[in-house]
């Protein structure tokens, strides 16, 4: 609850409506010192909202479920979103007013105005005194309700005297901290083994008689493993080998939940033609994907596949792969997924015989490499006192179960931050050693900087797998207040 991010918006909220109260003659007197106390309990309230975000990261503080500090949370929530609509609604009037006339329309007007000048004036001026603005009274009320919400911060005051002391004592600071080095660029840790069973997979010719079966050409290898140990990334980096050159064909689909065949099939021609085809009906894109494939040696990535219902999703693949049966002999299939389920569904709907590779966790040597590598990422000449910091380290990763998503996420906390005391707070963090990879996505959301929280949270609304267009998005966060004009530029 305490993940709210009440800057940036409530920011906006103070900043508009101050710019207002000097446009708007004869309403300065109606939210003017709700702005004043609400300028000077911002600080507060912020303060407060951090205190409460950094005793979730050790997760040592039974006051944060205190029912009257959720409540108020929830009613800050509320109070915020409230004044923020009502304003993006004056925002919409104001400029819908500057908009230009039809030109028709002012002719019209001006010809009116001639006849009965005098008298629309008088009804103007009498309209100003006896009835104000519908819009500016809800914003008024708003600020009102956002006002006496704010006013309640001082009763949570209690969280900042642990803070300040731990501040004063520790010098850290977890927001400025982030999860790094996810991309190709670093090696490939603790999965070598892993990645030349895949490859000797990918040189040797399937073993299997070919007979005349449907899928004779085609050969399948389905990798698993719990969330978060390393599938996707051991097969980005089989996907970019030398060796995979000697495919005719290359394609990578996301797959994930609840799949569409004609999304997967469109996905995969997009893929090989550099373009989205327009193809509308499923016959048309399987006939399109049978061209492309046709007498062609191919490699297939479909990654993260879950299972929903085994007879729908099984109907449902052989919709998909029929097209690929035209492929050339050699051509290999990989799945990856976190159930064994879903490698036989595949088995079954090729009629082959199941072959797996199995990811289980790392080794605590392996997890520990993986940890420091992002840990210590740029860090040229490690000093003498990173001894210490590298002991801590290694008492780190007798919690992580092997993760290595958990050791990417950890070291992005403890990088910039090479601090003893910092180091031991994360260590002896209950967020550690929970069994669900769920913790420690929740610990990598935490620790993003204040402005990053609200934009990341954003992309909750769209569909998983859902591709952003960067610009559109950005202008998204502005619209919505997330980002200030002029505010310094933030990194992941």
């Amino acid at each position: 609850m305490a993940e709210l991010v009440v800057g940036p918006v409530m920011e906006k909220i103070i900043n508009a409506c101050s710019d207002y109260l000097v446009e708007q003659v004869g309403w300065q007197t109606g939210i003017k010192k709700e702005l004043e106390r609400l300028r000077e309990n911002h600080p507060k309230i912020q303060a407060v909202v951090f205190a409460a975000n950094r005793a979730q990261i050790s997760d040592q503080k039974p006051d944060l479920k205190d029912p009257a500090f959720n409540k108020w949370i929830w009613q800050l929530r509320d109070a915020i979103d409230e004044a923020d609509d009502v304003l993006d609604e004056f925002e919409y009037m104001k400029h819908k007013e500057q908009l230009p006339k039809n030109p028709e329309e002012t002719k019209k007007r001006k010809f009116t105005s001639f006849l009965f000048e005098s008298p629309r004036k008088i009804l103007k001026i009498g309209e100003r005194v006896l009835k104000r603005d519908p819009t500016l009274k809800r914003l008024e009320e708003a600020v009102q309700k956002l006002d006496k919400v704010s006013a309640d911060v001082t009763n949570f005051f209690y969280l900042l005297d642990s803070a300040k002391q731990e501040q004063k004592e520790q010098d850290i600071d977890f927001y400025k901290t982030r999860e790094t080095g996810y991309l190709l660029k670093n090696d490939l840790i603790g999965r070598g083994k892993d990645k030349e069973l895949v490859m000797e997979w990918l040189r040797n010719p399937s073993n299997e008689h070919r007979g005349t079966d449907l899928y004779r050409n085609i050969s399948l290898l389905s990798v698993v493993g719990h969330g978060g140990m390393g599938k996707t990334t051991l097969l980005q980096h089989v996907y970019k080998d030398e060796m995979t050159k000697e495919f005719d064909l290359k394609m990578w689909v996301c797959v994930s939940n609840n799949f569409d065949v004609k999304k997967v099939i469109a996905d995969m021609l997009e893929c090989l033609e550099n373009e989205r085809p327009r193809l509308e009906t499923l016959v048309a894109l399987q006939r399109r994907l049978e061209e492309e494939v046709k007498s062609k040696k191919f490699l297939l990535v479909l990654d993260d596949i879950w299972e929903e219902e085994e007879e729908r999703d099984q109907s449902k693949w052989e919709n998909v792969l029929a097209a690929l049966a035209s492929g050339s002999f050699g051509s290999k299939i990989l799945v990856t997924t976190r159930t064994d389920s879903v490698a036989l569904m595949f088995a079954k709907v090729i009629k082959k015989e199941e072959e797996i590779v199995k990811l289980e966790g790392l080794e605590e040597d392996e997890c520990l490499q993986l940890l420091n590598s992002h840990a210590f990422a740029g860090v040229e000449n490690p000093r003498d006192d990173h001894k210490k910091l590298r002991a801590i380290a290694g008492e780190i990763v007798k919690k992580l179960l092997g993760s290595p998503l958990a050791a990417k996420v950890i070291g992005g906390v403890l990088k910039d931050n090479l601090n003893e005391r910092h180091w031991r707070t994360v260590l002896e963090s209950n967020l550690l050693g929970q069994n669900s990879i769920n913790f420690i996505l929740r610990l990598s959301y935490i620790i993003l900087p204040n402005p990053l929280k609200s934009c990341f949270a954003f992309c909750g609304m769209f569909a998983q797998d859902h591709m952003f267009d960067k610009d559109d998005l950005i202008r998204m966060w502005i619209a919505l207040g997330f980002i200030q004009p002029g505010a310094e530029p933030l990194r992941l």
